[in-house]
């Protein structure tokens, strides 16, 4: 059966389509900034309220044009924290027919796990990393997630947190740094993964600027090797860039400007609490974790 699935994050909406046998017929992702300012309000920002409602209403004419027998949608982060969570997935549902589940970050975890190793040629115990706007997810396991924990830390949280202006000083990166060491204080893995992967938007992001690409290419993308080294380049590269300047970067988003500096940064110090030098980049994640998973109903 088609299926569509929809993911409301931090930093970015996104929409799955894919085909009775499988096959992808339409993918959009959407940065509106969900999380943006919401440590310090408790609340949606109103334009990004708006900005989301709108990216779901072309959503909702795409899934029209096709034959789609289950919608599927989650929130994550953002939605957790809002006082107006609630509110949001009213107003989504309305557009869907399907009101959203705000998702706690195991099950959160679990979808991004299946979702980013289920076309990647990996065998053996896997560690995923999943930096989103609000939390990063850490996963580990063979098959099925053996550990996971979500942590409140990511590219949007970052951002408010430390970078209220850029080019960033190097008091605020020193302080980002801390800000993330101490959030990933309490991961405790508990073991040597055979590989670990990189997932969503930030990592990718990463990703692409390393390979240097004239533009986004999610085949090139998908299953590339990041380094540390090569990250903490970025961050001192990024650091030194304003939002305008980060935003000319060809194979950036340039709606990503803001926080890719945050992300990079939270990449860096989850990559250093693993003990890792490198890491492969999967181009998929929640959202096909969702959209593959069984029906719901």
């Amino acid at each position: 059966m088609t299926v569509a699935a929809i993911d409301i994050g931090s930093n970015s909406v996104r929409l799955l389509v894919v085909g009775d046998d499988g096959s992808e017929i339409a993918r959009v992702t959407t940065v509106t900034a969900l999380g943006m300012g919401l440590e310090q309000t408790g609340s949606f920002d109103a334009g990004a309220y708006d900005a989301t409602v709108e990216a779901i209403t072309r959503y909702a004419a795409t899934i029209a044009e096709f034959d789609v027998v289950e919608v599927k949608a989650v929130a994550t982060s953002a939605s957790r924290d809002a006082r107006n969570g609630a509110v949001l997935m009213a107003d989504i549902g309305h557009l869907l027919g399907v009101e959203p589940v705000i998702i706690d970050g195991t099950r959160e975890a679990s979808l991004a796990f299946v979702g980013s190793t289920r076309t990647l040629d990996t065998a053996g115990v896997k560690l995923v990393i999943d930096v989103g706007g609000g939390s990063t997810e850490f996963v580990y396991g063979v098959d099925t997630p053996s550990y996971d924990v979500s942590v409140d830390m990511g590219s949007v949280r970052l951002t408010d947190r430390c970078f209220d202006r850029r080019p960033a000083t190097d008091d605020q990166v020193r302080r980002a740094r801390s800000e993330a060491d101490t959030a990933f204080v309490s991961v405790v893995v508990g073991g040597d993964p055979t590989v670990a992967i990189g997932v969503a938007g930030t990592f990718a992001s990463l990703s692409a600027m390393a390979l240097q690409l004239d533009t986004y290419d999610p085949d090139i993308v998908h299953g590339s090797t990041l380094d540390l080294s090569v990250v903490s380049a970025l961050v001192e590269w990024l650091s030194n860039l304003s939002v305008a300047e980060t935003a000319q970067i060809p194979s950036l988003d340039p709606a990503r400007a803001r926080v890719i500096l945050g992300g990079a940064i939270v990449v860096e110090r989850a990559l250093i609490h693993c003990g890792l030098e490198s890491v492969m980049v999967s181009d998929r994640g929640l959202l096909d974790g969702l959209a593959f998973e069984g029906p719901t109903s």
